[in-house]
């Protein structure tokens, strides 16, 4: 089941963003190694939130809402959600808990609500999320957007 949503998605993906020009055949790094990128460009916070638009990343995280993270001997627990035209990014450095419950009952709640709650806090974040970062990967850069500039080393 999560294999055919996952490919219905990535074809509602397709035809929204028409991937057609001349960057249709420009790598894109995973979605995964921007969130661990960021975090290692932070210098492990112990928190941050952050968008990455979808048209830049390949969604290697599809279907998972609540997660452990691990990078560089620290333990994050992520709230991810796709919020077209975003994937938003929740981390708070906790250590490694079991997360599966969690995780399945939010994917549910998307489900169930269709996505329309996550669509409108899409639209939303192309309104507040407006403070940019660049993230280094190993396909070159990607832009993240945060709602306001963060503090370093902020715990809250």
């Amino acid at each position: 089941m999560a294999a055919l949503m996952k490919r219905i998605h990535g074809i509602f993906l397709k035809v929204i963003l028409f991937p057609i020009g001349p960057n249709n055949n420009v790598p894109k790094p995973r979605a995964s190694e921007v969130l661990t990128q960021h975090l290692q460009q932070r210098r492990l916070p112990f928190w941050t939130s952050f968008c990455v638009s979808y048209s830049a990343v390949e969604n290697d995280q599809f279907g998972l809402s609540h997660f452990n993270w691990p990078v560089q001997g620290a333990n994050y627990h992520i709230l991810r959600t796709g919020c077209f035209p975003f994937i938003k990014y929740h981390c708070s450095k906790a250590p490694w808990q079991d997360l599966e419950f969690e995780n399945k009952f939010f994917t549910a709640l998307k489900v169930i609500n269709l996505g329309i709650p996550t669509l409108a806090y899409g639209i939303g974040s192309w309104f507040v999320a407006t403070v940019p970062e660049t993230v280094h990967t190993s396909s070159g850069p990607v832009t993240v957007y945060f709602a306001y500039k963060e503090d370093e080393g902020a715990m809250f």
